[in-house]
């Protein structure tokens, strides 16, 4: 007998101990370790579909963006073509301006006419100061008139703490930028002009008998990185916003004020490397579907479905989806007439108690008010709720 309880207890122990074991072995899985310190002025990395910053330093200190700054360019003339008030084969005669620009250049000469999708490329995969002062002038006339549509479209975008003066990024104290600004204006431009985007990833790019190489080298260096950009002026240091897909997760990574070329890469790699391994992004609810469903006093129905403007998405830890935990709050007494889109209520997403995004409940369908008779039942109805709850 006693040995038989020996047994009892040696066996209970040592599911106990294997169920802590296994418990640590799941927490370790879990663990997500500090994100890497960089050896770089300012840096942030943003998860794309969601916009939530999973890791930043200095992310809202005004920085110089030396030719970050032809990300802003791009995003201009990508509207005045998306708008038709330009074309890809316009022709844009080279100024002198445009032709003696410093620093580096697409080697166009002047007098000469340009299309305007050679002038871009230029722009987007040398970097050429002379393509982008081109442009500036023939979207807007002058490079100051272009710099003022730049701060509009900056303005539009929440970059709260972004001003430019040229349209190339040569040094000048009222021209500034700040890491978070970048990601957002990064984010915009995947966004809205994917076929421009698509630029970004080439690797060389040849003008007038010229080669030049992509200063991007991170798109030789991981096959994920289809983007962005490079800048370096004495006084900014080495730049890059760089962006990678992996299974359906983009993430950007904004690094500025490094020591050198390799460094802004081996910075840049480190940020990218640190959000895929240890962060995953997840759908959780697509745009105008049912969420939930309120009821309507008052109307010709009595619910009317509620949904997202947008699709929803959040970057969180891996392996802890099951942790998220949504809710929804909207007004107990909602009257007719409602009209789509309408706000009525909200969605909150927690994950671990905290907050991780909260959005507006939208009504999918219009409501119309209903019959005479219908409303007089309603407001006697509600006349009772208020006097007996």
């Amino acid at each position: 007998m006693k040995l038989h309880m020996l047994a009892n207890q040696i066996i209970t122990h040592c599911i106990v101990a294997g169920c802590i074991f296994a418990s640590a072995l799941v927490q370790a899985a879990n663990t997500i370790p500090a994100a890497p310190t960089l050896a770089a002025n300012g840096y942030v990395l943003l998860d794309f579909n969601s916009g939530q910053v999973i890791t930043e330093n200095k992310g809202d200190q005004r920085m110089e963006p030396a030719s970050l700054t032809k990300m802003m360019s791009t995003y201009v003339i990508g509207h005045e073509l998306k708008a038709g008030n330009i074309s890809l084969q316009d022709k844009v005669t080279i100024s002198k301006k445009a032709w003696r620009m410093p620093g580096s250049r697409m080697f166009v000469e002047v007098g000469k006419q340009i299309d305007v999708e050679s002038l871009l490329k230029g722009i987007i995969i040398q970097s050429g100061n002379d393509a982008t002062v081109a442009m500036a002038e023939f979207v807007a006339g002058s490079e100051d008139a272009f710099a003022s549509l730049m701060n509009n479209y900056a303005k539009q975008l929440g970059m709260l703490n972004s001003n430019f003066v040229n349209s190339t990024g040569l040094p000048d104290a009222d021209h500034f930028t700040t890491p978070r600004d970048m990601a957002l204006l990064a984010r915009a431009l995947i966004r809205d002009f994917p076929d421009h985007y698509k630029w970004y990833a080439i690797k060389k790019y040849t003008f007038n008998n010229i080669t030049q190489y992509n200063r991007n080298k991170l798109l030789w260096r991981d096959k994920s990185v289809d983007g962005i950009k490079t800048g370096h002026t004495e006084s900014a240091g080495f730049c890059l916003v760089a962006s990678a897909n992996r299974d359906d997760m983009r993430l950007i990574s904004v690094v500025l004020g490094t020591k050198s070329d390799s460094a802004r890469v081996e910075e840049s790699q480190k940020l990218l490397s640190y959000g895929f391994r240890f962060y995953r992004s997840h759908k959780l609810y697509d745009a105008y579907t049912e969420i939930s469903s309120t009821d309507i006093w008052k109307g010709h129905e009595d619910t009317v479905s509620l949904g997202l403007l947008k699709d929803l998405y959040v970057v969180i830890p891996r392996g802890q989806y099951k942790q998220l935990k949504p809710s929804i709050n909207f007004e107990s007494i909602i009257e007719a007439p409602i009209t789509k889109n309408q706000v009525l209520g909200s969605l909150t997403v927690k994950l671990n108690n905290k907050v991780i995004t909260e959005r507006s409940l939208i009504a999918l369908r219009n409501v119309e008010q209903g019959s005479w008779w219908k409303r007089v039942v309603d407001w006697f109805l509600l006349l009772l709720k208020g006097w007996f709850g």
